[in-house]
């Protein structure tokens, strides 16, 4: 349960803080339009995905178990917070959040980190790639440039409004949502150290303002970005409300670690390094209450941040401290720029990101793999996208510990019926 920076901060070099710099840095120019996107596209505005990024940032890499992982805004959350948002305000999220908080610190005090490996892979499996399909879906609007009313939560109610609206696409927006996806794609092969994310939306954003397209921008939906934090304060509390969002506080628990533990194992394959699980659900706890006070989104470990923070050299958590102090100073001093993003190209990357979510080089594995495994996956998937995702996780989960159980071949127990 001890933080690792503890463990890492005896010993540290100057040329060990140099490469962390420079990691948390490329890191954070990665975060600033993935934060942003996520928040917009959650429902929420754009500032709460950088204040996200930079209060739950900092204390997952001070107060988490690994060495290298990089925490905020990940689009696992999207479905939850737009939902959310939709059914009790942002400030019944706000609240949920912060319960979620409470129950990821109580959960590390009982250690109960190691509890996550039960959670049957196809659940995981499932429930991400409906996620995925929904953010995708959720993006269509903004790529297409479309006029719509306000978006439904519901994935077929929101199909049926796209489709109402396929009068409105402007093709302008289009080219510009595809160009940034092409130069992204492009930026990640070819240049896979550079921060590619900022420099396609930035240079499709700017080629929008050159040409004069009328593209919408953050600025124009949203109107100025406030400059630095909000000032902390509880959300309003009563039982009433407690127990009206005690469900979406578990979901947002279960999924914040899930992906941090998930996260975290990936970061440590690829430095051969082994993270403290208990002191990672701590983190996150104390990241979520965090953000919460400061009126941000649920945050999580960040597979694509973290992994990114590791191929730019990061490999403490200081690399995770400069870059949420690094996206603390563009709410600050770069707000008016972070304005002209034009939505298309955050679109556009919303998409790109839900393809990178379903991992399709993966696809046919899962389809060969045991046939209750897959109809498991299949299950959860379908639940995710029509159904609710605290259904789909209620129900993988029982269903994959069911099949756990009965591929052990415990012999069944004595049993009689009960003298009633």
């Amino acid at each position: 349960m001890k933080p690792q920076i503890l463990s890492t901060l005896p010993g540290y070099t100057k040329g060990a803080f140099g490469a962390d710099l420079g990691a948390g840095l490329t890191v954070a120019m990665v975060a600033v339009p993935l934060s942003l996107a996520i928040a917009i596209a959650s429902g929420a505005s754009p500032s709460s995905g950088l204040v996200t990024a930079c209060v739950a940032g900092f204390l997952i890499s001070l107060l988490g178990g690994s060495h290298v992982q990089i925490g905020g805004p990940t689009g696992a959350f999207i479905v939850v917070v737009y939902g959310g948002i939709a059914a009790h305000g942002f400030d019944g999220l706000v609240l949920a959040t912060l319960m979620a908080g409470a129950i990821l610190v109580v959960a590390g005090f009982l250690k109960a980190g190691n509890l996550i490996a039960l959670v049957p892979e196809p659940v995981v499996t499932g429930f991400t790639i409906g996620i995925a399909v929904i953010i995708a879906t959720s993006q269509i609007g903004d790529l297409l440039g479309m006029t719509t009313p306000e978006m439904p939560a519901a994935f077929l109610p929101k199909l049926q409004t796209l489709w109402e609206a396929r009068d409105t696409a402007d093709w302008s927006s289009f080219a510009i949502g595809v160009l940034s996806i092409l130069m992204i794609a492009v930026l990640r092969a070819r240049y896979p150290r550079f921060p590619g994310l900022i420099l396609a939306i930035g240079a499709a954003s700017v080629l929008a303002v050159l040409t004069h397209l009328p593209v919408e921008t953050i600025q124009s939906r949203f109107g100025d970005l406030p400059r630095g934090l909000p000032v902390p304060k509880l959300p309003e509390l009563s039982y009433a409300r407690i127990v009206e969002l005690l469900p979406s506080a578990f979901v947002i628990a279960f999924l914040a670690g899930v992906e941090s533990l998930l996260s975290a194992l990936v970061a440590d394959r690829m430095i051969g390094a082994r993270h403290r699980p208990n002191a990672e659900i701590l983190a996150q706890g104390a990241a979520n209450l965090g953000s919460a006070l400061f009126g941000g989104l649920p945050a999580t470990g960040a597979i694509a941040r973290t992994a990114t923070n590791i191929r730019a050299g990061g490999r403490t958590p200081v690399a995770g401290l400069v870059h949420a102090v690094t996206v603390l100073s563009v709410l600050f001093f770069a707000g008016d720029l972070v304005g002209q993003l034009a939505l298309p190209a955050l679109a556009g990357l919303l998409i790109l990101t839900a393809w990178n979510m379903s991992e399709p080089h993966k696809w046919r594995g899962y389809l060969s793999g045991s046939r209750s495994d897959t109809v498991l996956m299949f299950l959860t998937l379908l639940l995710t996208v029509f159904a609710d995702l605290t259904v789909a996780i209620g129900v993988g989960v029982s269903v994959g510990l069911a099949l756990r159980l009965r591929r052990r071949k415990v012999p069944p127990a004595d049993w009689s019926p009960p003298d009633r």
